[in-house]
């Protein structure tokens, strides 16, 4: 090591005691000729990088975005737009929650929570990556990753207010956010608040019919649809913040973040009233509901959460460590029926009269449920490049893990008997991904790029024992255009805690419908948890082909065909059927043929299958002649699944001089509606930003975005403060818009400054002159008039 660290040193004391001589030298790039040739003279070497907050990989992402492409999208928020971009970001692996990795300009982070409330104004790029790059961060392949490049220096307070009510029904909803995030370089502070609030709708409220059996019969007696509640009314708080932090300048520097968040929730729900069936000594009968208090569910629920991330390189290493930690409460009272064995009793003595008044009765009392959950979810990764081949380097990552998973409840129906369950895992793998030909490196040039991914873990829980997995997989690259994956994976999985461990419960006389003999019975049931459940194993083979063509500015065709075995799989019992009572005969206790038990507790399957084909396209450019516009258009269609397709439409009329002229951009939404009910919902978002450029005069710009609400309509009115111009591929304008008839509109003051001529120049190149606003046409002068600026900016 002492050795190489002087030859190093007397290399580097070499190239800078002659920097005179560094394009006389002709050095050997490996890309100019092969072995020692010369380049010529006038030759030009160009070394690069790559941006800042890219990810590293061969793996071409699926998608990406710039920030007029984010803009397009009207969304409010990160976590507004990962929604937005679910097909997108959803796997089609059949396998996880879906949901994607994160990372924040390139580095992993403790989750979605760390960065979910920064505005979209933040974000320079976005890039979504096929699942085999997943493998790259310590994660399995069956979630794609997302990434998100932000802005070295801004800052933003937002606050969003939002109501929405039904045309008629009840059920108004209402929230009110608010947000402050700054960013200066790699420091970043976020701090967010939050509060909402949804009343109760009743079913009286949606006209639903009661059924006979649950209806009084006696007139004056409440209506029950009116006490029984198809949603609960709530309201909730949540508080969170974040903070991060780098030690040092540089793209390879350490950096730290920790986030915390407090969320407390309330909600109330009607179960109906308390009635009773009374009969008097002739054998007249009424049902009666006892009075106008409903029987009521009350649950507050309280969440702690705190995580955090920490990256730092240890040579040529990269280090990262993230560690989640959740804390939750939840409290839940319901009421008890009352008893009634004394009115019945007195009714059928001729005491009181069934269809009169029956007269105060003590209340049930209350049942109390108290559950406690806890998580710890920690992931440490080293990745590095140590082994050199003719063909390229050897990506290595390594990974280490520890999780935690538990609750702990405790009801009044079954005093002194509190459940405890928990799982401790351990895990480790090491994934590879080795070059196997490079026509950068000149390796097997007519292949192209060509990289073997192999990978293998394992993990130790305290419940159930030792799994493992492994995987392989191929990323071929024969040209810039296409890239095609194949992959295949392996991997055993445990049932849930509570599938295993939650105790054995028996409620007696339940209604279960028995198919066999077409009656309806009172059974025993058995619920809880079984200790004889099998691992699953999962066996997935995908095939995955993406090919960039020239339609717009960019276009893509993606591709990819999934087939999913699993053996030994864990589910709950499902509906007793012949076929079921035959495939499981000692889950079904009979007596003379009637059914008297039933065990419910989750089963294993033998085996599952399933395969699916999903493709779809991706445009980004401008549309017609004259008239340009931005398009971004995805459609996803899975064989075999729900279709998804979502479009966001923008039209600009271009003038001389200038890129966009007016822009409008539209979004449209599907109201929501139940029986003849329209939603209507309306929100207003004002957003401050800053931006810090010395070199440019300040100036403020109004633009009023349309929204893009699924369930209604949506205005935006977002006001913005910038210190400097904003500039868009190089060119500084000014711009101002204006809300109109719901739609954005923007005018440009005049010829953005740093035209193409002033680009030319700074390269080297002639200087081509630009148009005069003089020159400019009629259309345009009359667009950026400084009167109609003066009115748009009214």
């Amino acid at each position: 090591m002492q050795f190489l660290t002087c030859i190093s040193a007397l290399a580097l004391t070499i190239a800078l005691a002659a920097p005179g001589h560094a394009q006389d030298a002709a050095p050997d790039t490996g890309q100019g000729g092969t072995g020692g040739e010369a380049l010529p003279e006038n030759a030009i070497i160009v070394t690069g990088e790559r941006i800042r907050g890219e990810v590293e990989t061969e793996v071409p992402p699926v998608v990406e975005l710039d920030e007029d492409d984010i803009a397009a999208y009207g969304a409010d928020s990160l976590a507004d737009l990962v929604e937005q971009l679910a097909p997108q970001t959803g796997s089609a692996s059949g396998r996880g929650s879906g949901r994607p990795v994160f990372l924040v300009n390139g580095r992993r982070v403790s989750g979605f929570r760390e960065f979910r409330r920064y505005p979209p104004e933040a974000i320079v790029k976005v890039q979504v990556f096929p699942e085999e790059v997943a493998l790259q961060y310590g994660y399995p392949a069956d979630q794609r990753v997302i990434n998100f490049i932000l802005k070295d220096n801004f800052s933003s307070r937002e606050v969003e207010l939002e109501y929405g009510q039904p045309t008629r029904g009840g059920r108004s909803n209402g929230e009110v956010e608010y947000s402050q995030l700054t960013i200066n370089g790699g420091d970043r502070l976020l701090f967010g608040a939050e509060f909402n609030s949804s009343s109760l709708l009743s079913e009286a409220e949606r006209d639903i019919i009661q059924t006979a059996s649950n209806t009084p019969t006696v007139a004056g007696d409440p209506d029950p649809a009116e006490f029984r509640s198809l949603a609960s009314d709530s309201e909730g708080i949540e508080l969170e913040t974040t903070w991060n932090t780098t030690f040092g300048e540089g793209a390879r520097v350490p950096s730290l973040s920790v986030n915390a968040n407090l969320d407390r929730s309330f909600s109330r729900s009607l179960s109906g009233l308390d009635t009773v069936l009374l009969t008097d000594p002739d054998g007249n009968s009424q049902l009666r509901a006892i009075d106008d208090d409903p029987i009521t569910r009350r649950t507050r629920s309280t969440t702690a959460s705190l995580g955090s991330s920490f990256n730092a390189p240890i040579d040529d290493w990269d280090l990262a460590l993230t560690v989640d930690a959740t804390r939750g409460w939840n409290t839940t009272w319901t009421d008890q029926r009352r008893d009634t064995a004394a009115l019945v009793a007195a009714a059928a003595a001729g005491e009181i009269d069934i269809a009169g008044d029956l007269g105060p009765l003590a209340a049930g009392g209350i049942e109390q449920a108290d559950s406690r959950t806890y998580t710890l979810d920690s992931l440490l990764t080293l990745t590095g490049r140590p082994i050199l081949l003719s063909s390229g380097e050897v990506n290595v990552t390594a990974k280490a893990g520890f999780n935690l998973d538990g609750i702990d409840s405790e009801d009044t129906r079954n005093p002194g008997v509190e459940t405890s369950l928990d799982r401790r895992e351990l895990l480790a793998g090491l994934n590879l991904a080795i070059p196997l030909a490079s026509a950068r490196e000149g390796f097997l040039a007519p292949l192209g790029e060509l990289t073997l991914d192999l990978g293998g873990g394992v993990e130790d829980l305290s419940d159930f024992g030792l799994l493992t997995n492994w995987n392989a997989g191929l990323n071929w690259r024969p040209s810039d255009s296409l890239s095609l994956q194949a992959s295949y994976s392996v991997r055993e999985q445990a049932p849930g805690i509570a599938q295993l461990g939650n105790p054995q419960i028996v409620d007696l006389n339940v209604p279960v419908y028995d198919f066999t003999t077409g009656d309806t019975v009172l059974a025993n049931v058995v619920t809880g948890g079984n200790p004889d459940l099998l691992a699953e194993t999962q066996r997935d083979i995908k095939l995955a082909a993406s090919y960039d063509f020239d339609l717009f500015d960019r276009s893509n065709f993606r591709v990819e065909y999934v087939r999913n075995r699993s053996d030994d799989v864990t589910e709950s019992f499902p509906l007793l059927t012949p076929a079921i009572e035959a495939a499981f005969p000692d889950r079904v206790t009979r007596e003379n043929g009637q059914l008297v038990e039933l065990d419910r507790r989750a089963v294993t399957f033998a085996e599952r299958g399933s395969s699916r084909i999903r493709y779809g396209f991706n445009f980004f450019g401008r549309v017609g002649s004259g008239i340009g516009g931005r398009l971004a258009q995805w459609a996803r269609r899975d064989d075999g699944a729900d279709r998804v397709r979502s479009r966001r439409f923008g039209r600009t009329k271009s003038g001389a001089g200038t890129r966009a002229g007016r822009r409008d951009q539209r979004s449209r939404a599907l109201p929501a509606a139940a029986r003849t009910v329209l939603l209507i919902r309306g929100s207003a978002r004002y957003l401050a930003t800053a931006r810090t450029d010395a070199a440019a005069p300040s100036r403020r710009e109004w633009r009023g975005r349309p929204g893009a609400c699924r369930t209604g309509a949506r205005a935006d009115l977002q006001r913005r403060r910038d210190a400097g111009p904003r500039r868009d591929g190089g060119r500084a304008h000014t711009a101002v818009h204006r809300l109109e008839s719901g739609r954005s509109r923007r005018l440009d003051s005049g010829r953005p400054r740093g035209s193409a001529g002033t680009r030319a120049r700074a390269a080297g190149g002639p200087r081509r002159p630009g148009r005069s606003r003089a020159a400019q046409p009629a259309s345009c002068a009359r667009l950026c008039s400084p009167r109609r600026r003066t009115r748009s900016r009214r």
